[in-house]
């Protein structure tokens, strides 16, 4: 079974910074697409940022400049680094593997993380 651990998020002051990280685990063979989605109270999840094995990089025009996406193939981890953080930027962050292959076989469409709260307020 393929699991994903997000941690990272905390409280944090307009302007400053955060890095959440998102590792993948369970005998895992490739990953295609990882990424960032967040949900703030009483809104849809929206895509923040989704990066390719190849390293190609998508972002929200919302975060562009701001944020930004990397990933560890060899550790099958994603990370966002980011910087000048806004009170809207408030949400619970959750990461994402797209089209995973497992050593035995299986194949997932898309596996979620448990999500990390993001809180920015002074």
């Amino acid at each position: 079974q393929v699991q994903l651990v997000d941690s990272g998020g905390g409280l944090v002051q307009p302007g400053g910074s955060l890095r959440l990280s998102c590792a993948a685990s369970g005998s895992i063979f490739s990953i295609d697409a990882m990424g960032w989605y967040r949900q703030a109270p009483g809104k849809q999840r929206e895509l923040v940022a989704a990066i390719t094995s190849g390293g190609i990089t998508n972002y929200a025009d919302s975060v562009k400049g701001r944020f930004t996406i990397s990933r560890d193939n060899a550790k099958n981890t994603v990370y966002l680094q980011m910087n000048s953080l806004k009170p809207e930027d408030t949400a619970v962050y959750y990461c994402n593997a797209d089209r995973v292959a497992t050593m035995n076989g299986d194949r997932y469409l898309r596996v979620w993380g448990q999500g990390t709260l993001v809180t920015v307020s002074s």
